[in-house]
């Protein structure tokens, strides 16, 4: 059976050693009371809860699986998993970052972040079932009416109720603007909606005595495409006008989808049948309502494989030290023993260094982006949360196309540091290779992020954010170019930060003679960004590690973050060089196969 311990060492030291949050937080009035002691309070109970109410729930719930009354439409979850959300409601977590005036604590959104990362670690398929409500939360108080707000906050943020968001249909997944689901008005302003959807996640369950979904519909007189589409609050169960639950709505579970992994949460197809709803924003322009829900989403799903990839390392570890195999290449290690254990040998190092690596750069990438979002909704300088909300929009495809991409890398890896034991249902490594792999295709596949990326949020303001975090990079450079010590991480990073510019100009001048050319070259392109992040990120790291040590501090963990460092940079950024040629092998080679397609 795995194991999981929060990583609460390493993730004090990115936020206060790295980024030193309190200071970040003294500088926004909804934040200047929350110190480095709260902030460690927190998230020490917040393992507690993670390692010791929904982990052990992971395996049963994966095997369990959930089920379907056909004739009711009710949903049963996995045993425990009901009881284990009235213990999250209980101890207040679903309202840990949202805001007050709806009866939540406040605290940063960073500090969420942080929360969900080890609940994903846990148990990613329950997860999936408070952490939707946070999208459903984000969506409402940024486009509903007063009256929705009043009726439908307060109970998300308290957690009584939860959340989905419903896009998807048979027939279009990415491609909203061919949805068919018809809303139609009602004379009392509400709106009757009709119409199927697919892959929603918990879309039904028993966990909330309500569930509120966001649906996407069209109005009778909508234009065709994406500009027709508007978005409808339609909850489970009508509320009455004193807030109680009224008669149940047509909207019904028809169906769960048989999937690979996540097993423990509910992916619903859903049937409306003249559901009852209201509009949420302005007709038919639904999207943008909702696109703040993906985003948020999108930021989830990346925590989702963060989470995997840490407790997939920390088995594999415990596995590698204590499996005897074969002797060491360079001599015996474990004289006593009849074998050395596998940790001895260069290449099992490597996956277990690969998936700590992509687990700290993105631990660090993630309270990175959050802690742009606080600054972003807080700051009191408008030019600070308008600088912040451009490097977010940046960074959100790479947090969810990179991190879940290395997910897949790192938990194969670690399922690899087993060998034929990996692939047996009781170590638990292959249900985290399964639970990871939805997250590369699900709130927008890793090649529409890549296409996100690089068509509009690079070549659609001629790379105007990718200078801005270029300056952050140049601004590093400068403070210590001259330091020996950091040149193994700076000149790296340095290095591909001058070749960017190039690089980005030179697809950007093919896509305007080809746009096939775009597509060609968005997913390398992704990823030699996401290299450059998180080579940022790890010199940041670096920079710390040796000033504590420069400092005389003994502590292990910093020769450890160098250590993981010099690896990262060594093995896994020089892929960036391949990634870069590949990319320039433009279009011909993929669209002009047709007989190879044939």
């Amino acid at each position: 059976m795995p194991v999981y311990n929060p990583p609460l060492r390493d993730m004090q030291f990115v936020l206060h050693e790295v980024f030193n949050v309190e200071a970040e937080f003294k500088a926004m009035p909804a934040h200047a009371e929350t110190d480095a002691d709260t902030i460690n309070a927190v998230l020490e109970e917040a393992g507690k809860f993670a390692a010791g109410v929904a982990f052990p729930l992971n395996v049963s719930g994966d095997t369990e699986g959930c089920t379907l009354d056909q004739a009711t439409h009710k949903v049963s979850t996995p045993k425990g998993f009901k009881d284990a959300y009235a213990q999250y409601v209980e101890g207040g977590w679903p309202a840990l970052s949202c805001d007050p005036e709806y009866g939540g604590q406040g605290l940063p959104h960073v500090l969420n972040q942080c929360l969900y990362e080890m609940l994903n670690s846990a148990n990613q398929a329950w997860t999936m079932y408070p952490g939707l409500s946070h999208g459903a939360y984000e969506a409402l108080v940024a486009h509903g009416t007063d009256e929705q707000k009043k009726t439908y906050l307060p109970k998300l943020v308290s957690g009584e109720w939860t959340g989905t968001m419903c896009l998807t249909e048979p027939h279009c997944g990415t491609d909203l603007g061919l949805l068919r689901t018809k809303a139609e008005p009602q004379a009392d302003g509400t709106y009757k909606i009709t119409g199927n959807k697919i892959f929603i996640s918990a879309g039904e369950h028993d966990l909330a005595e309500n569930i509120v979904h966001l649906v996407l519909a069209r109005l009778p007189d909508a234009p065709k495409g994406s500009k027709g589409i508007s978005l409808f609050v339609v909850p489970k169960f009508k509320v009455n006008a004193d807030g109680s639950l009224g008669e149940r709505n047509p909207i019904f579970c028809t169906g769960l989808e048989h999937k690979m992994g996540i097993h423990g949460n509910a992916t619903c197809q859903l049937s409306l049948d003249g559901a009852v709803g209201t509009l949420v924003g302005e007709p038919n322009k639904g999207l943008a309502a909702m696109f703040v829900m993906m985003n948020t989403a999108r930021l989830g799903v990346g925590n989702q494989s963060l989470g995997l990839t840490e407790v997939a390392f920390q088995n594999a570890l415990a596995y590698a030290k204590d499996r005897l195999q074969m002797r060491s290449l360079s001599g015996v290690k474990a004289k006593d023993k009849e074998a050395d254990p596998i940790i001895v040998h260069p290449d099992v190092r490597k996956m277990l260094l690969t998936a700590r690596a992509y687990a700290e750069g993105g631990r660090a990438l993630q309270v990175f982006s959050t802690l742009l979002v606080d600054k972003a909704h807080h700051h009191p300088d408008e030019k600070v949360r308008k600088e912040a909300d451009e490097l977010v929009a940046l960074l959100t495809p790479i947090v969810k196309a990179f991190i879940t991409d290395n997910g897949h890398i790192a938990t194969n890896a670690c399922m690899q540091v087993f060998g034929g034991h990996g692939f047996i249902k009781e170590w638990g490594m292959e249900q985290f290779v399964r639970d990871n792999r939805i997250n590369m295709i699900y709130e927008g596949t890793n090649t529409v992020q890549s296409l996100d990326l690089l068509g509009r949020k690079v070549l659609g303001n001629q790379g105007a954010t990718l200078k801005k975090f270029g300056k952050l990079i140049a601004r590093l450079v400068e403070e210590e170019g001259v330091n020996e010590k950091m040149a193994e991480f700076i000149n790296p990073i340095a290095q591909l930060g001058e070749q960017m510019t190039k690089f980005t100009m030179e697809i950007g001048f093919k896509g305007m003679q080809n746009p096939d050319e775009v597509g060609a070259a968005a997913v390398d392109y992704l990823r030699v960004a996401g290299h450059l992040v998180f080579g940022y990120l790890f010199a940041r790291m670096a920079q710390v590690a040796l000033r504590q040590i420069a400092a005389g501090s003994t502590d292990p963990f910093y020769t450890a973050k160098l250590q993981t460092a010099r690896f990262y940079f060594a093995k896994l950024f020089p892929e960036t060089a391949t990634l870069m040629r590949t990319a320039r092998a433009g279009s011909r080679v993929l669209m002009d196969t047709d007989a190879a397609l044939a």
